[in-house]
């Protein structure tokens, strides 16, 4: 950090002769939007234990303090994805107008078919239809709050399945799944989405019942154009290829949305970008491939992530910091050069713009950014300086 306005100035005369503008990438920087999960602030942990931290969220309005917190020291995470019924209130409009006050504003809502005796052979592919309705019932409920506090996602994630072969039909529960999304599509409100996300396996271990982006895909196209798929990066087997993914969803206009996190064996939930940065590169790298050949992209940036054991507040300012720098080394890629060398089968060249940028250090646009939003250079420093944390440490007893 230290001495970054020279860092700054050299970067830019580099990228200036390959004619990329440094202004332009610091101003998508100030734009770039994310959204931090209210599960994020409060205690959470594995299928063993849950360790609890000093100063947790307990309720959804510490949750809501403490992703004001991380918009206050980042400038670009201005919304909060809620989870019901883990943030349900009696009164969205006193939540609405609290969030309002602290600087923010409700997000995605995320409806819950996974935390219920009646969901344990499945909620919306369940054999016996009132389970079903009571599962249409929880997410039109949603549809509900998010209408009241002005949010435009639902994020639904359907962990339906099953554990073993023969447990049911596997045709009988594709339909009925579409029967159900198609009794919650029709009571979205006119400018809302619906958000499919997908995950190959667990809680069921046999068959998920939406298992893939092509599954997730297949039921956005069949409900309609305000249903699209949401991506978690934790969701799929290893060794998959999520920017191809994410390639042929802009193309046909269905990616609505991520959960980041990253993973190093399953739906691990760590840090994004901590254990595969270059991933999440390339990621990016089809977004903004995307913008460049002038398409337009509406996409939802979320975390999802399970704080377990980092101080969870450092840790989602250190997820949307590593987010920020894969973007910041996507915008830099020479994409003349690299169209240029693909055209030519100059593979070698080709790659070395991507690793070119990807090696580039990007942090000085990054502060420089920061510096124009009005926030601090280093927000974790700058909150551990703030005495926030020593005081909901001493009042969330």
């Amino acid at each position: 950090m230290k001495n970054y306005e020279k860092r700054y100035e050299l970067l830019k005369e580099s990228l200036g002769e390959r004619g990329i503008s440094i202004d332009e990438v610091k101003e998508k920087l100030k734009s770039l939007r994310i959204e931090t999960p209210s599960w994020g602030y409060g205690d959470s942990g594995t299928r063993f234990y849950v360790f609890k931290q000093k100063g947790a969220a307990r309720d959804v309005w510490e949750k809501i303090q403490d992703a004001a917190q991380v918009h206050k020291l980042t400038g670009v995470c201005p919304t909060v994805a809620l989870h019901i019924p883990w943030d349900y209130t009696e009164n969205w409009e006193e939540l609405l107008e609290y969030t309002k006050s602290l600087g923010v504003k409700p997000g995605a809502i995320n409806p819950n078919l996974f935390q219920d005796d009646d969901y344990k052979l499945g909620s919306l592919c369940n054999p016996d239809k009132r389970i079903r309705e009571k599962a249409i019932a929880h997410i039109l409920e949603c549809i509900d709050i998010a209408s009241k506090l002005g949010s435009r996602d639902i994020s639904l994630w359907i962990s339906d399945g099953t554990n073993h072969p023969g447990q049911d039909d596997i045709k009988e529960r594709k339909h009925r799944l579409e029967e159900s999304l198609m009794e919650v599509y029709k009571n979205l409100g006119n400018n809302m989405r619906l958000l499919i996300e997908y995950k190959f396996f667990e809680p069921a271990f046999y068959l998920t019942d939406v298992g893939d982006w092509g599954m997730a895909y297949l039921l956005s196209t069949k409900l309609g154009p305000k249903a699209m798929v949401l991506v978690d990066l934790g969701h799929h087997p290893l060794g998959t290829n999520i920017e191809q993914i994410v390639a042929y969803l802009i193309d046909e206009k269905r990616l609505g949305g991520f959960h980041f996190n990253n993973k190093k064996y399953a739906d691990d939930d760590l840090t994004v970008g901590s254990i595969n940065p270059y991933e999440l590169f390339l990621i990016y790298n089809e977004l903004v491939a995307a913008e460049y050949d002038g398409i337009k992209l509406d996409v939802a940036y979320m975390i999802d992530q399970s704080h377990n054991i980092k101080q969870k507040i450092e840790e989602m300012l250190q997820s949307v910091e590593n987010i920020q720098k894969a973007y910041a080394k996507a915008l830099i890629v020479d994409r003349k050069f690299l169209k240029k060398y693909q055209l030519e089968g100059d593979i070698v060249s080709a790659e070395k713009i991507l690793t070119d940028a990807f090696e580039t250090d990007v942090m000085p646009i990054i502060y420089k950014a920061r510096e124009e939003l009005g926030v601090p250079l280093d927000p974790i420093s700058s909150l551990r300086d703030s005495g926030y944390l020593e005081k909901i440490r001493k009042e969330r007893v």
